[in-house]
């Protein structure tokens, strides 16, 4: 159960000071623009996080106010919203609580943000576009592809635009209400054939011109990027420092004392150890940072890695030849390919070097022929 306490606009401020509220809901319809910004701006600025709904809103909301349309007047899916969104709350209350006196990395959900957008209609690169401009967007034309990438890596919500029969779309929502891993996924349909009846409390139907779906799908969007923001931020707590939570990788001076240990105990009990060098576009910080995650994601738990100076990213591959490493850094890139951010050319897909290490290699010399090869693992 929930306790309520009303409020005007103009008393909302005050009145968030003085009750310290877990969520603010607004009656969005009709109201000023203006003020609404305001107050998610005030809202935004919170810690913990502050779940803003926007209730019925007929227009582009602030990117931190998460809409909620109930279907046919029926409110019965807003205490499941609601509760969805504390979840996030409790969950920044708890890094707070564990990271006190050290402060926390600088999250910016909107940046960190991934959707993937399913469809082949003749909306479908419009709405690319405008998602595009504000995060990253996987593309998929069919529902196995989507599968795909959600079981590759980390998706922050789906946008599910026409093409696909009621039917089709109905058994696309019903197995991801029965997966845990995506049942807190934010969800919009833009259009109206089938009801939001599916387990799924981040579900939303929201159509319209593509700029419109795109600013009220950012707000769940960028509230599930932030929770996976906070998860891998937790993570590294419980680490002691030793994982990046940006990106779920190692720390640079972990990454090096596992790379130099690695190195000796191979040369000294034999095998093979090959080291792989992702180089992004250093001009595309986004691009750098979801492909350091989707390698993150993906590689072998016998390997590990961590992001450079210089924004690329070194991955060790342990008892791996050049060979099989070359094939393990395809698949990678197999799977950044898939991704834009804004424009269409701006993709992820790095320049990639491997090489393996020599009986007479030491930690600097291998390095400096990785830095130094030519060959690209990308076909």
């Amino acid at each position: 159960m929930f306790s309520l306490i009303d409020a005007t606009f103009a008393d909302t401020a005050r009145a968030i000071e003085q009750v310290q509220p877990a969520a603010v809901l607004v009656d969005a319809p009709g109201a000023d623009e203006v003020l609404l910004a305001a107050l998610a701006e005030q809202i935004a600025a919170r810690k913990p996080y502050l779940p803003l709904i926007a209730v019925e809103p007929d227009g582009a909301l602030p990117d931190s106010a998460l809409p909620f349309a109930p279907h046919g007047g029926n409110f019965d899916r807003l205490p499941a919203r609601l509760r969805a969104a504390l979840r996030v709350r409790a969950l920044h209350s708890t890094v707070l609580r564990r990271n006190v006196g050290t402060g926390l990395p600088g999250i910016d959900p909107t940046r960190d943000a991934t959707v993937l957008l399913i469809g082949r209609g003749g909306a479908y690169p419009s709405l690319s576009v405008a998602l595009g401009e504000c995060m990253g967007v996987v593309g998929a034309f069919s529902i196995e592809a989507a599968a795909s990438h959600l079981s590759n890596r980390d998706i922050d919500g789906i946008v599910l635009g026409e093409g696909f029969t009621a039917r089709v779309m109905h058994a696309f929502l019903t197995v991801l209400s029965e997966d845990a891993r995506f049942r807190h996924l934010p969800i919009v349909l833009t259009s109206k054939e089938l009801a939001p009846t599916y387990e799924l409390p981040n579900l939303e139907i929201i159509c319209g011109e593509p700029a419109l779906i795109a600013a009220n799908a950012l707000p769940l969007i960028r509230q599930h990027a932030l929770e996976a923001q906070l998860g891998r931020t937790l993570r590294a707590l419980e680490a002691k420092g030793l994982l990046d939570p940006q990106t779920g990788l190692l720390t640079p001076s972990a990454f090096d004392r596992d790379f130099a240990t690695a190195v000796t105990h191979t040369l000294a009990e034999g095998g093979g150890l090959s080291v792989a060098r992702f180089a992004f576009d250093p001009q595309n910080q986004r691009a750098q940072l979801d492909g350091a995650r989707i390698i993150s994601k993906l590689m072998r738990r016998t390997d590990f890695g961590a992001v450079q100076r210089d924004g690329a990213v070194l991955v060790v591959f342990a008892d791996t030849d050049l060979r099989a490493a070359h094939g393990i850094a395809r698949r990678l890139i197999a799977v950044m390919r898939h991704t834009t951010h804004g424009r269409r050319a701006d993709r992820t897909e790095p320049t990639v070097t491997v090489a393996t290490l020599l009986p007479k290699d030491s930690v600097q010399s291998l390095l400096a022929r990785l830095h130094g090869g030519t060959r690209r693992a990308a076909s």
